[in-house]
């Protein structure tokens, strides 16, 4: 079921996302890494983006499972020649996991990455008999 919160003149739908999110980090992650941003282009339309610089698209798993969206990473060490080594490591390589519970008709639209960003649309999709419906009185 879908909840709503007054936040100044607008509605959020299932209150607000950002804080729906943090609840569902408090209790299923103990990492806030990577660190994200939560768009909102209307209230059909959000964008999360993830800040990944050093992983690449091969290293990044995104599924959505009984709508749940989870975001896992393991960035790959790198193929040195036989003797070269780190004499400093300073650039974390480590591994992630995020879970998100989406808000219900939401889903994945699309997910795509540029600089470092991994950006991952999502858009309310309402199935037509679950729209509100006009009645005309005759």
């Amino acid at each position: 079921m879908m909840t709503y919160v007054q936040a100044g003149r607008d509605l959020f739908p299932f209150g607000n996302l950002a804080q729906e999110f943090e609840k569902v980090f408090a209790t299923n992650n103990t990492s806030s890494y990577p660190p994200y941003n939560l768009i909102k282009f209307n209230d059909d339309d959000y964008t999360l983006q993830f800040a990944v610089a050093g992983f690449k698209r091969e290293d990044i798993d995104i599924t959505v499972d009984k709508n749940i969206l989870k975001l896992s990473a393991q960035m790959a060490e790198p193929a040195f020649e036989e003797g070269t080594r780190y004499v400093y490591k300073g650039i974390a390589g480590r591994r992630f996991d995020r879970s998100f519970s989406l808000p219900e008709y939401f889903e994945v639209d699309w997910a795509g990455m540029e600089d470092g960003i991994l950006s991952i649309n999502l858009v309310r999709n309402i199935p037509e008999e679950k729209k509100p419906k006009q009645i005309t009185i005759e």
